[in-house]
């Protein structure tokens, strides 16, 4: 019997609902993550596993009568001892072949790759994600492991000869360093790729890593641990501690133990670390930080396809992305009909269980995230017009979850605030414009520069586009996603002004080098 063909690689953009193989083999996984809802888990600490005088649980967003995990929460001083063990841990690490390392994190992405559908239903789980969402969230995990692998091997281990002055005694060679100890602290959205890929690129380079995933998201976390683990990744390499930013995520910030942090989430807290983490000296301080992403869609744009590039980045993950499509400005000429074609697309949107292979829209995260959407949608109610949307979803099963309406407002001056503040839910706001030059004045009218889209069909205005907007990651005429849909080595992620810190973007070949600082060597022999 010939053996079956295999799955093929899943993106955010490449499942497709008539894949039956994949389907079956994702409802395996469901079975699997069942099996495994309500389980204790532990933090680990210099290998071993380190359990806690006191407990939290992690409710699923799909109906809160789950409880997903149950996990030991960490202290200041599980995170003391965890900075301990990684300090401990690095010399052997950064000793040990810078090959050797790669072949290591290789094994972990292929322990995630082949536990992607279980891994995945935990995620849907856990954070609420769709099928098409939580599928290629755990293969990004993979593939930025394999990615930045890749980028270092192809730089020789960013060991590099330079040239001399004509003395032939005389070698000399640029080569990097590693820091020694990385914090990262990770978000809710994607609490896998954006746990693993700055752990990945500081562990491939010679550092030691202690992970504070997002408390709500904290399964996601220990479970890259278990791949780790798995692969074989020296104990201390790796440590996760899992519990309040007050604490946890304190400690990490505060302790001198630390030598570089990376952080994703909110322009505030992202920005205080930013300010306070570099006392004695400058540290690596790896910021990214949410956006106010918009999009633009100009008189001789095909309005369906931008219509449905809208919808996806706006209300993919319940616009719980970083580089979700919260606001549009289009010609003036062309307003009516875009709005309208985006309403109906919003309004055939399948919102319900994420599980359900037929469920585009899951939950949004917890009440919090309710408060806040309904917050503005009274708002643009009272200072606009909500043009779809706007309610809370409830009855039946969906009373014990955070189900809330794809939303699209307008009528509302540039100035308002829902065009200004990053709100994390499936709303966006549209604008009236006279011409480009007033949408990428409006567009560019934020203290964030995180992605941006155009939709158009002149050239010179693609080129105009390009050359103005303020913003780190760039879409143009993108039906599968006005903004959003980045992939490790094909689209670079990262934000400018108050989107990012370093100007060097994730999922890009720049990103490893950040992990590490240049030294140069001069022998004479």
């Amino acid at each position: 019997m010939a053996d079956a063909a295999p799955l093929p690689k899943i993106t955010y953009a490449t499942l497709r609902a008539d894949n039956e193989d994949l389907h079956a083999a994702y409802a395996a996984g469901i079975e699997r993550a069942r099996a495994r809802l309500g389980d204790g888990y532990e933090n680990l600490i210099g290998g071993a596993p380190r359990g806690g005088r006191e407990h939290f649980e992690i409710r699923s967003p799909i109906d809160t009568d789950i409880v997903v995990a149950v996990v030991a929460r960490g202290t200041r001083q599980d995170a003391r001892d965890a900075i301990a063990a990684a300090r401990a841990a690095q010399p052997a690490w950064r000793a040990t072949p810078w090959r050797e390392r790669l072949a290591v994190l290789r094994g972990v992405a292929d322990r995630i790759s082949d536990r992607q559908m279980e891994y995945a239903a935990l995620v849907a789980f856990e954070v609420g994600k769709s099928r098409l969402e939580a599928l290629g969230e755990v293969e990004e995990a993979a593939d930025l492991i394999r990615y930045y692998c890749d980028v270092f091997e192809e730089n020789e281990g960013y060991q590099r000869p330079m040239d001399n002055l004509g003395d032939p005694r005389v070698r000399t060679r640029s080569v990097l360093r590693p820091f020694g100890v990385f914090a990262v602290i990770s978000p809710f959205n994607f609490p896998m790729a954006l746990a693993m890929g700055p752990a990945a690129g500081a562990m491939m380079s010679g550092n030691t890593v202690v992970l504070k995933p997002a408390t709500v998201a904290s399964l996601s976390g220990l479970l890259l641990a278990e791949a780790i683990r798995d692969a074989g990744v020296p104990d201390g390499v790796f440590n996760i501690v899992c519990g309040p930013g007050e604490t946890v995520g304190a400690e990490l910030q505060e302790n001198d133990g630390i030598d570089g942090i990376v952080f994703t989430g909110s322009y505030e807290v992202g920005m205080g670390i930013y300010r306070s983490f570099s006392r004695r000296f400058p540290k690596p301080t790896i910021i990214e930080m949410g956006g106010k992403n918009p999009a633009i869609v100009t008189a001789s744009a095909d309005l369906d396809a931008a219509a449905e590039g809208i919808m996806r980045s706006a209300f993919g993950f319940g616009g719980q992305k970083c580089s979700a499509n919260s606001r549009v400005y289009v010609e003036r000429s062309v307003h009516d009909e875009l709005v309208r074609l985006l309403v109906g697309k919003a309004e055939k949107v399948v919102v319900g269980d994420p599980l359900q292979p037929e469920t585009w829209l899951g939950p949004i995260i917890d009440g919090r995230a309710v408060k806040k959407y309904l917050d503005a949608a009274t708002e643009a109610r009272r200072d606009g017009t909500v043009f779809t949307g706007g309610e809370r979803i409830g009855g039946g099963d969906f009373d014990r979850g955070f189900y809330v309406e794809p939303t699209v407002v307008g009528h509302l001056p540039a100035s308002h605030r829902l065009f200004q503040d990053e709100l994390f839910v499936p709303f966006t706001a549209v604008h009236a414009v006279d011409s480009l030059g007033e949408a990428l004045a409006l567009a560019n009218d934020t203290i964030f520069g995180l992605t941006a889209g155009v939709y158009t069909g002149d050239p010179a205005e693609v080129d105009r586009f390009l050359d103005e907007i303020e913003a780190g990651v760039l879409y143009v005429n993108r039906r599968a996603g006005a903004t959003t849909g980045a992939w490790p080595g094909v689209q670079p992620f990262g934000g400018w002004k108050g989107s990012g810190s370093t100007g060097k973007a994730g999922l890009s070949l720049y990103y490893p080098a950040q992990f590490m600082r240049e030294q140069s060597h001069t022998i004479v022999e």
